[in-house]
């Protein structure tokens, strides 16, 4: 099993969220705000250099109003 930050499965969760973020509108500064966070924080989970814990995941989801359960849902593999 390969770790799961260069996985295809993290690869893709990573893409959703970018996505996300962009079909809203915002930029990373604002979700960043949102999360009370300093931007280089959304970059660096963006890239893949830093994991998100859940609840960390779960703050994401609601700074970029989405289902985080339809997020998971969509890893399935």
């Amino acid at each position: 099993m390969p770790k799961s930050l260069r996985s295809a499965r993290h690869q893709r969760f990573l893409a959703q969220l970018i996505s996300l973020r962009k079909a809203k509108g915002l930029t990373q500064m604002q979700v960043a705000e949102k999360l009370g966070r300093p931007q280089a924080f959304v970059a660096k989970y963006e890239r893949g250099e830093r994991r998100l814990d859940m609840i960390e995941f779960l703050d994401v989801a609601a700074a970029v109003d989405a289902d985080p359960c339809e997020i998971l849902s969509s890893l399935r593999s």
